[in-house]
């Protein structure tokens, strides 16, 4: 499948040579460390030719494992990696003509910029002319031209991360791989470089694999987001299906800032539809999508699970008293346009870390911490004490399977 804006198979790359399909495919793929450690779980996914993937995942969960793999630094216990329809797990890192961006900018202080981005393609022999003009074009391309006599002391951390990009680029790789390279930057700057980032991916139209603990950056940059967790990729979606539709809780929990309400509640069937039961409230599930799902849970616990911007005033949506939400405000924040109000809900907050650790798969309990506070992003005028009735936008609720973490409805 191919993306729009990218370079389409036959076409000519800035340097005028042909391109060729650099689709990246993992097969069954294992990382066991000697002290068994297991870092990746038989991983299986293609990513398309031209396509910026974005790997999202918390600390630990094996995202720079994945690229160091696919660059030859670590070798896969297991399976196999595919650039570009060659298999690589053999091959040297400096066969498998893939470029490494760190989260490090790594220039020689003693080169000045030109220098510096010309180092990348030095290792090709090529003519002192055509690597003249991949310097020059690839500092066009980023914005750098200006900066090619100076020395990478001189320049701003916006200004270092793009000659670190532009020496990966002048290489003509086959695919980038980016491992959080905005993580040193300060937000604002990061905001820039990111969009910065994007434009200049698209325009080479090189395969680009970018991992990050940043859903902001996996959101707005990926094309897909794969969300990974103990080297296990637990999904893979474009971002805004990867939002709406998630398959399951951890990935319901991790993605979303602010993140989604999570609580437990019981499935009652009556005879005039199916409620959500918490501790002291029912409420009706007013949602025509799979209520047969939901049925098969009657009588059973489920986790619920409602994005913030997805509460907001009963009355003003229409929905019918037993289909209401009775909170107390406990306090009130203004963000921008935003109106943000906490609340406590008379359930058990249930987290999104799966306990079914490997080895652990027959664990029933998710875990129970402090009072579970919820919050609804909201343009209701309720101040902190108000007693508010809150609803769910209609298909906007979110059932979870409390044992295995699956969706149930969403």
């Amino acid at each position: 499948m191919r993306h729009a804006g990218r370079v389409s198979p036959g076409a000519r790359r800035p340097w005028g040579t042909i391109a060729e399909m650099a689709t990246v495919v993992f097969e069954n793929v294992w990382k066991v460390f000697r002290n068994e450690t297991v870092a990746l779980r038989a991983l299986d996914l293609e990513i398309h030719d031209g396509e910026l993937f974005v790997f999202l995942g918390p600390s630990g969960s094996g995202k720079t494992t994945l690229l160091r793999t696919i660059a030859g630094l670590d070798k896969p216990s297991a399976g196999r990696i595919l650039v570009g329809g060659r298999d690589v797990v053999e091959l040297t890192p400096k066969e498998r003509n893939v470029a490494m961006v760190f989260q490090t900018y790594s220039l020689y202080p003693h080169m000045n910029v030109y220098d510096n981005i010309a180092f990348g393609a030095q290792a090709r022999r090529l003519k002192k002319a055509e690597l003249d003009a991949r310097v020059r074009r690839t500092a066009r391309l980023l914005d750098i031209e200006e900066l090619l006599k100076r020395k990478p002391r001189t320049l701003s951390g916006g200004q270092q991360q793009r000659v670190a990009i532009a020496r990966a680029i002048v290489r003509d790789p086959d695919a980038f791989l980016m491992d959080e390279p905005l993580s040193n930057l300060d937000a604002r700057t990061r905001l820039h470089v990111r969009g910065e980032l994007a434009r200049i991916q698209r325009a080479a139209g090189v395969t680009t694999i970018y991992v990050t603990h940043d859903q902001t950056e996996a959101m707005t940059l990926g094309d897909r987001v794969g969300v990974l967790r103990d080297g296990v990729l637990e999904q893979v979606a474009p971002p805004a299906r990867l939002y709406r539709d998630p398959g399951n809780l951890f990935v319901a929990g991790f993605v979303g800032s602010p993140p989604m309400n999570l609580a437990e509640a019981t499935v009652e069937e009556a005879d005039d539809g199916l409620f959500l039961r918490f501790s002291k409230q029912r409420v009706r599930v007013d949602d025509a999508r799979g209520l047969d799902d939901v049925r098969r849970y009657a009588w059973r616990q489920v986790v619920v699970g409602v994005r913030p911007e997805d509460l907001d005033d009963a009355a003003a949506l229409g929905a019918p008293p037993d289909a209401r939400l009775r909170v107390v405000v406990e306090r009130r924040e203004l963000i921008g346009p935003d109106v943000h109000l906490y609340f406590t809900i008379d359930a058990p907050l249930l987290l999104a870390e799966d306990p079914r650790t490997p080895g652990n798969e027959d664990a029933a309990e998710w875990p129970v911490e402090r009072p579970n506070v919820w919050m609804a992003r909201t343009a209701s005028g309720a101040q902190a004490g108000d007693a508010v009735e809150l609803a769910v936008r209609p298909g906007r609720l979110y059932l979870f399977d409390p044992r295995t973490g699956d969706a149930v409805l969403g």
